[in-house]
């Protein structure tokens, strides 16, 4: 007799990465997976984002959000894998027990031979950032203002202030112009933007929006609607610089200040994370801390290209059947890549030269912004790359590839560096 509550794979998200790691997965050998999503369909974030971009390095095409998203949809259920909607996933353990609850079902408990993590990531809230005022209505953060926008069809203001330079938030003041709002400046605490350089073009600079580095909100009038905002200058220990202050008239504050990993699911199985990345630290496979439990897509770092989360989902699918299918052995040796100059930490954090690809992706971000120098990776003290770069900067990934060839398990040392010109 089929036992019901026993999968080999069970995805905890729909969105672009739990898409894509399914799919890989079904496509390597694996017949029994679910795919768990909160929401009341498949999708994730790309069904609010209607602004084109997606896909150029997967379909070499441009498409919207909801496009991209309907061809990995599209092809889940041409290869039939099972999905539940509304589906909340309330508890996960070492065992890779799966909890979840919906209207349906009531509470389910699902034993899975191998676990993908794909819940995707949240917005940094106000609270976290420590700006002074009173608490009134028109303060919403960049991707809410993005649902009330394009999914519910309501404009969150007339005139608006944006705080932070992040993507959502850059994509968020050409969308509220384009819909009749006046965007007065976007405030950027960092003296660069954590944006992409294309948004920054064609989302500010195209529409006559100024883009203010090194500032920051100090003030918010207002106590039952916003009436004003105040930012000012900061110095280089990013505190507010007296007799700088700008104050704009506006009804509405959006706060693009960053995302955050939603980790309290990997916590709970406990998982290991990264106190840099906020997600979980993984090896050559994409495998946490915990055998079986695989983790992809900006639950384990934020990406700036769907893309790339595509292509990291994918790697994590035929990870997880490989290593229900084969039963993969537990690695015999870990050897860490350290980091350097201006690189704040690499995905993966760990390869086992028996187990990484003959091509092993390495994916990274920088901590600022450094001008026409170099990415090197050092193997035990050698060169192997030295790539020169016009620029780096924090908003944009980069990666380099590591050749199997290059490691053996006598490997001390694999370090990712940038090196200024």
């Amino acid at each position: 007799m089929e036992n019901k509550n026993r999968k080999q794979l069970v995805v905890i998200g729909g969105g672009p990465a739990g898409l894509a790691a399914a799919i890989a997965a079904k496509k390597s050998g694996l017949d029994d997976i679910l795919i768990l999503e909160r929401d009341q369909c498949l999708g994730g974030i790309l069904n609010q984002c209607i602004h084109n971009g997606f896909g150029l390095h997967t379909f070499r095409e441009e498409l919207t959000g909801p496009e991209y998203a309907a061809r990995f949809i599209r092809q889940a259920e041409e290869l039939e894998i099972p999905y539940a909607l509304n589906s909340m996933v309330v508890d996960i353990d070492q065992d890779r027990n799966v909890t979840y609850v919906n209207e349906k079902d009531g509470l389910q408990t699902v034993q899975a031979d191998a676990v993908i993590l794909a819940m995707g990531c949240r917005e940094r809230p106000r609270g976290a950032l420590n700006i002074p005022g009173y608490r009134p209505a028109g303060i919403y953060s960049a991707g809410t203002a993005q649902k009330f926008t394009n999914i519910d069809g309501l404009m969150p203001g007339k005139d608006v202030v944006i705080l932070g330079s992040g993507d959502i938030g850059l994509i968020m003041a050409r969308r509220m112009t384009l819909e009749g709002a006046k965007v007065h400046v976007v405030a950027e605490l960092m003296p660069y933007s954590g944006g992409l350089k294309r948004n920054i073009v064609q989302c500010l600079d195209d529409y006559g929006i100024p883009l203010k580095l090194s500032h920051t909100v100090t003030n918010i009038q207002g106590k039952e609607r916003v009436e004003s905002v105040t930012i000012a200058r900061v110095d280089e220990n990013r505190r507010p610089i007296p007799g700088t202050e700008i104050t704009y008239p506006c009804d509405t504050l959006l706060l693009s200040c960053g995302l955050i990993p939603e980790n309290e699911l990997s916590r709970q199985a406990d998982v290991t994370l990264s106190r840099v990345t906020s997600g979980p630290v993984v090896n050559e496979s994409l495998e946490t801390s915990v055998p079986g439990i695989f983790a992809c897509g900006n639950v384990l770092h934020v990406h700036d290209l769907v893309d790339f989360v595509s292509q990291e989902a994918a790697k994590a699918g035929e990870k997880a059947a490989a290593f229900v299918l084969e039963g993969v052995p537990e690695s015999s040796v870990q050897i860490p890549i350290e980091t350097g100059g201006l690189v704040r930490y690499t995905v993966p954090f760990t390869v086992d030269p028996a187990r990484m690809d003959e091509n092993q992706v390495v994916r990274f971000r920088v901590g600022n912004v450094l001008k026409g120098g170099f990415v090197n990776v050092i193997v035990d003290g050698e060169r192997k790359i030295h790539r020169k770069r016009m620029i780096l900067a924090p908003g944009e990934m980069e990666s380099v590839t590591l050749k199997k060839e290059w490691i053996t398990p006598e490997t001390r040392e694999i370090r990712v560096e940038t090196e200024a010109a």
